[in-house]
């Protein structure tokens, strides 16, 4: 607490703009500025703090003479105040206010946020441990239960007589069945199992519900809203969370947290159906899970080569996928994503979590310009699996740029990509990283690559560098014969580059066994459909 001699009222802050009140040693009110006089109206000279001004402040005097000497906090109505204490020689204090209103709501909008980006932390990673559709179902109505409302609904699209339904009270354990139920009879249910934009809640009559949307013993519902789950592609259901009359209304703040919410689970829901749906059969299954067929996308050449470990099997542990630019910038450019990656082990089990892997990885394609959080939520997605196994995988980002090609490359424990130049020069790319799968924390480098017209990148796997062969048949292919092979392609297109790499490395195997071979080339293509636009010089690439 600062000391100053003893002042009068009149001394200089009687007319200063924040509330000021002067207290004797006895705690009696010896003077108030106009600002104080409208903050306290109750207040004159010769009252006691206490029965003039706030408690909080009164009770703050008199802990001044218990030697506390710092500012204080209160509320003063819906205000919010720090009070700064300067004491005199005849033992009077002058307390002077300072309005933190805006600070505190600042504060509490921030806590606000930071518990929900908790919420969505927490649906992603819960969501992305579980490829099974009832099982997200079940997970996004206990969390929106828990977190979002009184009780929760997730209903999922169905057929002519029944839908798919969770339904969760808050504190209860969620409950998973078939209801014949009338979309209808909710305002917006229809409308968002079809994937329409919600309608407000205050459009929605909460004393209009249906009798089988309200939980046993559940009391009178207050406020409902209703709101689509996004999936890719199609609609992957609808949210209703309904809240007790004793409870406030939804706010439309909270409205768009519930899309938020909808928005996260709904991919997820979405991923785990197609998954679903995909090992329904193992011929669907088999054919989901082999490789896709690559061709020549917004000016990029894309070329692949795969070959499971045991000539009798059609699918194994390594994959690679390449995904469109899912935008455009206001030139045309987009970067498309690709991915290649090796799975721990050996024929069908290991590609069915190369299956679960692509399928996560396809789930995370909206934040694909973020290597690093797609490695991580994808770590996290293993690490809560009984599965032991792990992955290594590497991400590219791949964007034409005039007669360029850019990429960004990042390594999750996965061998170096190469670059092979027009002149045969190869050179390593140093993206390193840790493997997928094992530690709770990982590490990405990303490195950025430029080809030129006629470069090439290669990603392969390590079916290739350990590949045993050879004139006596037990040899390892290795790296360096790797760089032998790829400096002969120089100037190749990207089909000739994969097939010519694959063909060599399954020459040196010969009829000897072999891992899983998955290699994937990406080339600047020559032509006129890459027009030169001022290059920067020779193709490089840059840590």
């Amino acid at each position: 607490m600062v000391r100053q001699p003893g002042v009068r009222q009149d001394a200089g802050w009687a007319g200063a703009p924040y509330p000021v009140v002067s207290v004797d040693a006895a705690g009696a009110v010896r003077g108030l500025n106009a600002a104080a006089r409208s903050l306290f109206p109750a207040a004159e000279a010769g009252g006691t703090l206490a029965d003039a001004c706030s408690g909080w402040l009164a009770e703050a005097h008199g802990g001044l003479a218990g030697g506390a000497t710092g500012p204080v906090s209160g509320l003063v109505g819906d205000r919010s105040f720090e009070a700064h204490p300067v004491g005199h020689d005849d033992g009077a204090v002058t307390w002077w206010l300072v309005e933190d209103t805006d600070a505190r709501l600042a504060r509490a909008a921030l806590r606000l946020e930071r518990e929900r980006t908790a919420v969505l932390s927490e649906v992603s990673s819960r969501l992305l441990t579980s490829l099974n559709p009832e099982r997200c179902m079940q997970v996004t109505a206990e969390l929106a239960a828990g977190h979002l409302a009184d009780a929760a609904w997730v209903i999922a699209p169905g057929g002519r007589r029944d839908h798919p339904v969770t339904r969760c009270v808050r504190g209860a354990e969620a409950v998973h069945e078939r209801l014949a139920i009338d979309p209808a009879e909710v305002a917006g249910l229809a409308e968002a199992l079809q994937g329409f934009p919600p309608v407000p809640s205050r459009w929605i009559e909460p004393s209009s519900a249906p009798s089988w949307l309200l939980p046993d013993g559940f009391g009178e519902v207050g406020s409902i809203v209703v709101t689509p789950l996004p999936g890719h592609g199609v609609p992957a259901g609808a949210l209703v969370l309904l809240r007790r009359t004793e409870q406030r209304a939804f706010s439309d703040d909270e409205e768009v947290f519930a899309r938020l919410f909808a928005a996260r689970a709904g991919a997820a829901m979405s991923a785990a159906r197609l998954f679903a749906q995909q090992v329904s059969i193992t011929d669907t299954l088999m054919r989901e899970l082999l490789p896709p067929k690559l061709h020549q996308v917004d000016g990029v050449e894309f070329a692949g080569r795969y070959r499971p470990s045991l000539d009798s099997e059609r699918v194994g542990g390594d994959f690679y996928d390449v995904h469109p630019a899912a935008e455009r910038t206001a030139t045309g450019a987009g970067e498309s994503l690709v991915v290649l990656g090796d799975v721990c082990g050996k024929g069908l089990e290991a590609a069915v979590l190369t299956g679960k892997v692509r399928t996560t990885l396809h789930a995370l394609l909206p934040m694909a310009s973020d290597h690093r959080r797609m490695l991580t939520l994808l770590n996290n997605a293993l690490l809560n699996t009984h599965d032991t196994r792990f992955v290594t995988v590497v991400l590219g980002s791949v964007a034409r740029v005039g007669n360029e090609v850019r990429l960004r490359l990042t390594s999750g424990g996965h061998l170096p990509p190469l670059v092979v130049r027009t002149t045969g020069e190869v050179q390593e790319v140093p993206a390193h990283g840790t493997l997928i799968g094992v530690l709770p924390e990982i590490e990405a480098a990303t490195a950025e690559v430029v080809l030129g017209p006629g470069d090439t990148c290669l990603l392969y796997t390590d079916g290739i560098t350990e590949a045993v062969g050879g004139p006596l048949g037990g040899e390892m292919f290795g790296e360096e014969r790797l760089h032998a092979t790829l400096a002969d392609c120089a100037g190749m297109p990207a089909d000739a580059v994969a097939e010519h790499v694959h063909m060599v490395a399954a020459q040196w195997i010969g009829g000897g066994s072999h891992d899983d071979i998955a290699l994937l080339a990406i080339t600047a293509p020559r032509g006129r459909h890459l027009t030169s636009v001022g290059g920067h010089g020779r193709g490089r690439h840059t840590a």
